[in-house]
């Protein structure tokens, strides 16, 4: 996070289980209460963990409150057919092509 802030990037984080621990560890980020929260003006979503609370996310709602419809999934909890789907830019990390 300190390399894209260190770039001029604004971060907010949001982490249903470990919000605690992340603030201790990273003070310098700004934290949301819910993932909706987290993507009001964002020009890049990115997920980081598996937790369900990402398993099930409203596109629509997402892509309403983003400046820009990215979405970076690190965890492959997407298909890029489903994102794409629902007007983002997909990528994931780590997929092997068929």
């Amino acid at each position: 996070m300190a390399g894209l802030q260190d770039a001029g990037a604004r971060v907010r984080a949001y982490d249903p289980e470990g919000m605690d621990q992340a603030r201790a560890l990273m003070p310098g980020l700004a934290y949301a209460e819910d993932p909706y929260a987290c993507a009001e003006g964002a020009d890049a979503l990115v997920i980081v963990t598996e937790w369900d609370a990402f398993r099930a996310l409203d596109f629509a709602r997402l892509r309403e409150r983003m400046a820009q419809p990215v979405l970076v999934d690190l965890r492959n909890v997407y298909s890029a057919e489903d994102a794409e789907k629902h007007g983002f830019s997909y990528t994931g990390v780590g997929k092997k092509s068929a």
